[in-house]
């Protein structure tokens, strides 16, 4: 009885926690489909008296939302790419060779993680412009071609297979690249598809690099988009609660088809020595 009460405590928690964080999601999507002075009435309803579809067929006119769609997607989905195989490398680097400074090295992967990235902003920025690289995709994307985190977390699941799988692979002559690529990465998909999950978020809706290192609507990405219209204009919520609607169904969705792998990757990457 005792065990019954307290899993019974716990769904309703779990289901508590969820209810919280699908809340703002919901009342975004749901203020997409009200009328404009429904949106700003006061107080506020949560069900539109009448759902219409003016903010979705507005957003394609109204702002240059193919053009941030399109800058997002070659912006996300490139960091996510270039940083899965380097992380993926150096993670291996760490986990499974033997190398003077290792644990040194790694240590500065960690001291990383904790540096804010505010901080390395400006430095940056005054390097891309001496590069030339602003208002560019190169300077968009070549910054973030590596990340501590994922570096660390790749670490963390590789450390955990088994060293034999190494010894026997290089008994049968097979090379260091061949052992990384053929062997070690299709074992460790479930952190690379939470790594890439992971990546292709935080880069997708990243608002404040976007918004530094470009400076022309055709460069801007969805987040600097529409933050940008919003102080351009006067505020127009269901033109933007649309936009971010629309913006946020690739996410949902690359999460649905992940997320047994993101759920093993989870699981699996621990602290390990």
């Amino acid at each position: 009885m005792k065990v019954t009460l307290t899993r019974n405590f716990q769904y309703l928690m779990l289901i508590a926690a969820a209810i919280v964080i699908a809340f703002p999601f919901v009342w975004m999507v749901l203020t997409s489909f009200k009328p404009e002075n429904e949106i700003v009435h006061f107080p506020p309803t949560l069900l539109p008296s009448k759902m219409i579809l003016d903010s979705y067929t507005h957003v394609w006119s109204r702002i240059p939302f193919l053009v941030f769609f399109k800058n997002s997607v070659i912006f996300s989905f490139s960091v996510t790419l270039i940083s899965l195989l380097f992380d993926s490398m150096a993670g291996y680097a760490f986990a499974r060779l033997s190398f003077r400074g290792r644990n040194k090295l790694f240590l500065l992967v960690l001291v990383a993680l904790m540096i804010p990235v505010q901080v390395t902003i400006i430095p940056l920025f005054i390097m891309l412009s001496h590069f030339g690289w602003l208002n560019t995709f190169v300077g968009l994307i070549v910054p973030r071609a590596t990340n501590a985190f994922g570096i660390f977390m790749l670490r963390q699941f590789l450390v955990g297979l088994p060293k034999e799988l190494d010894e026997a692979a290089r008994i049968d002559g097979c090379s260091e690249f061949r052992l990384y690529w053929q062997i070690i990465l299709p074992l460790a998909k479930p952190a690379i598809a939470s790594l890439a999950l992971f990546h292709l978020m935080y880069n997708w809706n990243d608002l404040l690099w976007p918004l530094i290192i470009t400076s022309t609507e055709d460069m801007r990405t969805l987040p600097a988009g529409l933050a940008l219209f919003m102080g351009q204009h006067v505020v127009e919520y269901g033109i933007l609660t649309a936009g971010a609607a629309i913006a946020t169904a690739p996410l949902v969705i690359a999460f649905l088809f992940a997320q047994k792998y993101f759920i093993q990757g989870v699981a699996f990457t621990g602290m390990k020595e």
